[in-house]
């Protein structure tokens, strides 16, 4: 089975908005996902992105992605987060996911970031696994920590 990786088009948001809606499912969260196609087009392709694509395409479908975006660190400068990287379940095992993740690294290298970085679900052992074998450190004493809209909403009513 042949696969290319290249960078998204706008045209090709429905089927990333897709794969995003099946990680959010394979995450336990299948009411997350509150964007749509227009908005994933609006923030992908204005003058400054919001974000960056590369989509798996197979049979002129797109079967896997990686989106990142640029964050900076206080401490390292530059650096590059891995904000998901999917392949459709029926896809899985073919290698598309080490090829989007090899790509997404291989372009991180080429900015010449200080760092990349991305979270990973603790009862996700088979990425853990993998990105371990890959050279990559998984900290166990970090938390995520995330304030949703009506959160706040609810912190800068209370303290204006």
């Amino acid at each position: 089975m042949n696969y290319t990786i290249r960078n998204a088009t706008a045209k090709d948001m429905t089927g990333v908005l897709a794969l995003i809606n099946e990680l959010a499912i394979f995450e336990k969260e299948p009411d997350a996902v509150i964007i749509n196609t227009d908005y994933l087009i609006k923030e992908g392709f204005k003058q400054n992105p919001s974000f960056t694509v590369f989509v798996a395409e197979m049979d002129e479908k797109i079967v896997g992605i990686a989106l990142f975006y640029t964050r900076f660190s206080t401490w390292k400068g530059t650096t590059l987060h891995l904000e998901d990287l999917i392949v459709t379940q029926n896809k899985r095992g073919l290698g598309i996911g080490k090829a989007l993740y090899t790509h997404f690294l291989k372009y991180a290298y080429s900015q010449k970031v200080k760092r990349v970085e991305w979270a990973v679900l603790d009862w996700n052992t088979d990425a853990i696994n993998f990105y371990k074998k890959t050279g990559a450190k998984v900290f166990d004493d970090w938390r995520t920590v995330q304030m949703n809209e009506e959160q706040l909403k609810t912190f800068i009513h209370k303290n204006t």
